[in-house]
């Protein structure tokens, strides 16, 4: 899963990406954009590989792309410069909460630029619809552009209503025609209110929370800044700013469950993973993440959730004397924290 990390110049983007993936900013990839990798900190996993004492353990990861901020009132660049991330899965919202800036003005304004960004790819592609629509074609080509030009007027009529294309509550066969499109106001957000110390322990600005209920708050430059001090200068800082630790990982993992991510977890000797999937995936789906031929060759899947894993003290035998061991077939929708073991055939 790769996530977009969004928002106007001067927000401290970047420093988010620093906080989140640990990699230094590259002033060379400032206008195309920079991956980095952040794991996914999961307590289970952790339990789990302390007891089976794995050659390896790995977890789930989210990869951040870092992309050039937006100018305020750059209606011609700023589509430009959104075009990074139209191949990330989901967008990170950074608002400045440190400088006195208005965090809703600020949301409400960029979700402006995000629907100012897809009205110009839907407003280009209409015409070309229509001109190949008065072409000699196969009469089904001719029908699937008809539908998607219909759905581009309705697009269209939405973003310039300044309503977001997902208002339209899409079903899964229109957004599978326009998904080569990758329209920004289609992807899952998740707001990141970056706060300065003033802001400590107030609550998210209910305004924000109002049209953003995903938002989070989290001192991101402080928490940099506290990275770099030793672990005795560090601790006594936190005290004296009545923090008990970084909430590093609590966005991490907020993020992560607010794009529509879960995890399973495979179990063993040689390797104790989380692999992430959607939720709603099915047995198939999860086999497929861990390669392809093992989801073409599915047969069935051992199952024991996490909780029941647990009470049986991480023992399949002791699972199964409890009745909580299960077979599940191909149909089998995974649940987040499900341990499993997949059988395909040879």
């Amino acid at each position: 899963m790769k996530v977009g990390l969004v928002g106007y110049s001067g927000v401290g983007k970047t420093t988010v990406f620093q906080w989140l993936t640990g990699v230094a900013p590259d002033p060379a990839r400032i206008q195309q954009g920079q991956t980095g990798m952040a794991k996914v900190p999961d307590s289970r996993l952790a339990k789990m590989a302390d007891k089976f004492k794995p050659k390896k353990t790995t977890y789930a990861e989210i990869a951040f792309l870092d992309t050039p901020g937006l100018l305020v009132g750059e209606r011609k660049d700023n589509p430009r410069r959104l075009g990074v991330i139209r191949e990330a899965n989901g967008l990170l919202i950074v608002l400045d909460g440190f400088s006195g800036a208005d965090p809703v003005q600020q949301l409400t304004q960029f979700r402006e630029e995000l629907n100012f960004a897809d009205l110009e790819i839907v407003l280009n592609r209409i015409p070309k619809l229509e001109a190949g629509l008065k072409k000699a074609r196969p009469p089904k080509e001719k029908e699937q552009d008809q539908a998607e030009l219909e759905l581009m007027h309705r697009l269209s009529a939405a973003l310039e209503a300044g309503k977001p294309a997902h208002s339209l509550g899409l079903k899964p066969e229109e957004e599978k025609l326009i998904r080569s499109f990758q329209l920004l106001t289609l992807k899952k957000e998740v707001v990141l209110l970056s706060i300065n110390e003033a802001r400590l322990g107030q609550p998210i600005p209910p305004g924000l929370l109002a049209i953003a209920p995903n938002a989070i708050q989290a001192p991101v430059q402080l928490e940099r800044e506290l990275a770099e001090l030793d672990e005795e200068s560090r601790r006594a800082f936190m005290a004296d700013l009545g923090l008990s630790g970084s909430c590093r990982d609590d966005v991490l993992r907020h993020i992560f469950t607010q794009m529509g991510r879960i995890v399973f977890f495979t179990v063993g000797p040689d390797e104790c993973r989380s692999w992430a999937i959607n939720r709603g995936d099915d047995a198939v789906e999860a086999a497929s993440a861990i390669h392809t031929d093992l989801g073409k060759r599915f047969v069935r899947a051992e199952v024991i959730s996490y909780e029941d894993f647990l009470q049986a003290g991480y023992s399949e035998k002791d699972a199964k004397a409890n009745g909580t061991f299960r077979l599940e077939g191909k149909n089998y929708i995974v649940a987040d924290g499900d341990v499993m073991h997949i059988l395909a055939s040879s």
